[in-house]
């Protein structure tokens, strides 16, 4: 064959291999790219868990799902949301956002039963905002997702929520707009709901965790904050982690309780020394502690030396490094009803977590999966109201997964095939360390469109979303388009 030609079968040869690689790439690239405007609806695809989607033909809108909007709030509160440079307690400067002029924000408190009004205004934050209330099963059209359940807060406008605070418990609120960014560099707070009539401890501490850019605080502050408690007084520290990895805590100076674990309270918690306590993403742990009699001090340790330090200004304590043995929630405190039958489910659903190359909206990664698909193809678990619903949640992608289902809590039954024994664990976010697997299980009794997604949050914004809808809903608002929706 003369050389010409062979460098020219050569080059064809070359050519087609190319091709063979290249258009695949090509394909799967296309295949990412997600529209400027797109409602979570039209992505992915049904999953109905074995059960029936039927649609009647008269949906509700997300719009109408509310309180009773003819209900005078009991509790009014104003928060403006502001793009500014704040400082600290300890005086570092932190160029973030404010709700109030503060961060965290003001704290938020209700009785059970009361109708909560929270007028949010948007002064100058440019990519708009919103507030999701975490923990709390709030109607849909309160639940602050932008481009699902109402679009963002542009600059100069403002945005009404009405709920009724139903259960009692430790909770908190933060934007899910640009949530990643916005979260972590200021726009949350807490909220706490008491019981009535009020039980409440002699001395009770709201315990925020979160780390800005350089600085690991509580509250707001660096360092130990100390709180006056008299010998013998009871005190509840209300743990909440706003960051996007799990923490732990532990008491050093006396026994204690976990006697909450988001927002539900656990049956029959005993009393514990020397363990240390996991608390996720998003997730909240109240402790309780009797103050020792002598006057001696005890400190809630939270991720590390410092945290709440509790007793007289005069006494000091040493910090105590973190026990080598962490408190199970799988078999802590006792058995109780759960008010429905888990082995009664009408769905069962499958949330298997993985990862894999590919492109999300044509950015080449290693993104995270869902059941084997990426991001926008996901599975939308579908459900009718009033159904019992089983999920088995596993992890296989190599981190941990701070697991949140918005609108609902769900019961954990089994961990890696091991029942549970203890308190009913009920959680709005799960810890799901790589390699484990949870059974958990509700009742689909909150109509709506509800993410379920990783705490992580830039782990959400890179793909790791699901949503839960119930047959016959819909929305109207778009993630994208004209009011730049993206709520990761």
């Amino acid at each position: 064959m003369a050389p010409t030609r062979t460098r020219r079968v050569r080059l064809a040869v070359a050519s087609g291999a190319a091709m063979a690689v290249l258009a695949p790439i090509a394909w799967f690239w296309q295949d990412s790219l997600l529209p400027d405007a797109y409602s979570a609806m039209e992505h992915g695809y049904a999953d109905t868990g074995g059960g029936h989607a039927v649609h009647s033909g008269h949906g509700r809108d997300v719009t109408t799902l509310t309180a009773d909007p003819g209900r005078p709030a009991d509790v009014s509160v104003r928060l403006t949301a502001r793009r500014e440079r704040f400082r600290l307690a300890s005086g570092r400067a932190v160029d973030g956002y404010t709700l109030n002029g503060t961060s965290p924000g003001p704290t938020i408190r209700a009785t059970v039963g009361q109708l909560v009004e929270v007028r949010l205004a948007n002064e100058n934050v440019a990519d708009g905002v919103t507030l999701h209330w975490h923990g709390v099963d709030v109607p849909n059209a309160a639940d602050g997702v932008a481009g699902v359940t109402q679009d963002a807060v542009a600059a100069g406008r403002e945005h009404t929520y009405r709920f009724v605070a139903d259960r009692a418990g430790t909770f908190w609120y933060h934007s899910h707009q640009v949530s990643h960014e916005q979260v972590a560099k200021g726009l949350f707070g807490a909220l706490l709901v008491d019981p009535a009539p009020s039980a409440a401890a002699d001395v009770d501490v709201v315990a925020l965790t979160h780390l800005y850019p350089g600085a690991r605080t509580i509250g707001g502050r660096e360092g130990d904050v100390p709180v006056e408690a008299a010998p013998g007084a009871r005190a509840r520290v209300r743990i909440v982690n706003t960051d996007n990895g799990p923490t732990q805590a532990w008491v050093a100076g006396a026994e204690f309780r976990v006697v909450a674990i988001d927002g539900a309270d656990v049956n029959a918690p005993t009393p514990v020394r020397d363990l240390a306590v996991p608390v996720t993403s998003g997730g909240r742990a109240d402790l309780a502690v009797t103050m020792p009699a002598d006057g001696a001090p005890v400190r809630i340790h939270i991720g590390g030396p410092t945290g709440i330090v509790l007793g007289q200004r005069t006494h000091t304590i040493t910090p105590l490094p973190r026990p080598a043995a962490t408190l199970d929630p799988l078999g802590y405190g006792s058995p109780a009803p759960l008010g429905f039958d888990p082995t009664a489910a009408t769905r069962r659903f499958r949330y298997d977590i993985g990862r894999r190359p590919g492109f999300l909206d044509g950015r080449p990664g290693y993104w995270w999966t869902v059941n084997g698909h990426a991001y926008p193809d996901l599975p939308m678990f579908t459900v009718a109201e009033g159904d019992v619903v089983r999920m088995r949640i596993s992890n296989h992608s190599g981190e941990v997964h701070p697991m949140h289902l918005h609108g609902h809590h769900f019961v954990v039954l089994a961990r890696d095939g091991k029942p549970a024994t203890g308190s009913p664990w009920w959680v709005d976010s799960l810890n799901v360390a790589d390699g484990e697997e949870y059974d958990v299980a509700f009742v689909a009794d909150n109509p709506g469109i509800w993410m379920d997604h990783c705490h992580n949050l830039p782990h959400a914004a890179e793909g790791l979303v699901v949503h839960l809808t119930y047959v016959n809903v819909t929305t109207p608002f778009r993630i994208g388009g004209t009011a730049a929706n993206e709520p990761e």
